[in-house]
């Protein structure tokens, strides 16, 4: 079948094989040309396939070496219908690790499920011993309680009141203003089910309960908290909540591996162009200001280089300890919050209901970084070729 992208409501639907190996292969060949970074050789990463988990999988072992176990939620394909991204992403990251001499797990299944948390505990039994790095990066809208069988769902909404704002559309570029209203408690609580920490924490059990985190292991778990002008719909709305949560939930886990001397932390990274950030209102048309404010400024990272500085410059530098601001959160969104960045951005952000964004932002920028993370607007790719979406082919 020719394989091209099907986008509803900002949300593409379909994934292209060989476009997504190449995008495995980018970061690989990226993270090969920087130095060696000295950190554990156990990785385990929780939501593995794309964004910020990819990343971090990634520069785990073609920067450090490591050997890894990675845990995420595919759809398989069929003859007539492509797979999730991910699907692709890991078997090309395991194909690649594997022929590196590293050793390379992909589970796929329900992260929130006591089955694949007892899969994976046997899994790195099995073949790590242990693990040494436990990276928690999942991004889900929907989740299960393994206790209640309830199934709660994430909302992204403010919280009391109506929200109004500019957003845009980001495969027209149109402008428009839209208005949320409020969440319900329920909505908030369920948000705070799905987004929040409380995963995370019960990762960390399973975990010692197998025996299978090592002494001295670290836990870290990514968010965001972005500028005031996202406030209303992230830092103070549901998705908020749902990371204050994960932060309250950073020191339970300390308490928890505190015997293994171990350590629990929530890392803040940059906004960037994720499956997940693309449904959100009011981030795309900010990410689209910020994106050009910070590569004129030659101060623009993607996941892979946001997660390298992460482990090189902030988890593993040698003789130092951890460094993280007033609240214990470790900061790569530093170069993003730089006063000069916010200030640029945010009078970029007053003209664009009467600019063109061709002008004032980069929304090009946005979009090829959206398609590709479903394999499409992959340079060298023919996409008018007939491709088996079952086969990954690179």
């Amino acid at each position: 079948m020719v394989i091209q992208p099907k986008i509803v409501k900002n949300v593409c639907l379909t994934a292209h094989p060989s476009g997504c190996a190449a995008g495995v292969m980018q970061q690989i060949r990226w993270v090969q040309a920087q130095p060696k970074v000295p950190m554990p050789k156990r990785v385990l990463v929780i939501g593995a396939s794309h964004g910020y988990g990819l990343a971090s999988r990634i520069a785990a072992t073609f920067s450090g070496d490591a050997n890894t176990i990675g845990v995420s939620y595919e759809r398989e394909p069929s003859k007539k219908r492509t797979a999730t991204p991910g699907w692709y992403n890991n078997r090309v990251f395991d194909q690649e690790a594997r022929k590196a001499g590293y050793t390379s797990i992909s589970i796929e299944g329900d992260a929130f499920s006591r089955e694949t948390k007892e899969k994976t505990a046997a899994a790195v039994q099995e073949h790590l011993g242990a693990v040494d790095l436990v990276i928690y990066s999942l991004a889900s809208p929907v989740r299960v309680d393994p206790d209640t069988g309830e199934t709660y769902l994430s909302v992204i909404k403010p919280l009391k009141e109506p929200y109004t704002s500019l957003t845009v559309d980001v495969m027209t570029d149109a402008v428009s203003t839209v208005t949320i209203d409020p969440a319900s408690e329920h909505e908030a609580r369920s948000t705070v089910k799905v987004m929040g920490g409380e995963d995370w924490y019960l990762w960390i059990e399973s975990l010692l309960k197998h025996g299978v985190l090592a002494s001295g292991a670290k836990t870290v778990a990514f968010s965001y908290v972005g500028p005031e002008l996202t406030y209303p719909i992230y830092r103070n709305g549901t998705i908020g909540m749902a990371k204050e949560d994960l932060e309250r939930k950073a020191a339970l886990i300390n308490e928890r591996v505190g015997s293994l001397t171990g350590e629990a932390y929530v890392s803040v990274n940059k906004a960037l162009v994720t499956r997940a950030s693309a449904v959100i209102p009011v981030v795309p048309l900010y990410i689209s200001l910020l994106y050009r404010v910070m590569k004129d400024k030659g101060l623009h990272e993607g996941c892979i280089e946001q997660i390298y500085r992460l482990y090189a410059d902030r988890l593993y530098t040698p003789g130092t300890s951890v460094p993280v601001d007033s609240e214990g959160r470790i900061r790569i969104d530093d170069y993003e919050m730089r006063e000069d960045v916010q200030e640029t951005v945010k009078q970029l952000w007053d003209k664009a209901a009467e600019c063109s964004l061709s002008e004032i932002g980069d929304m090009e920028g946005y979009r090829t970084e959206y398609l590709q993370l479903h394999g499409f607007a992959q340079p060298g790719i023919d996409y008018g070729r007939e491709s088996d979406p079952t086969a990954v082919d690179y």
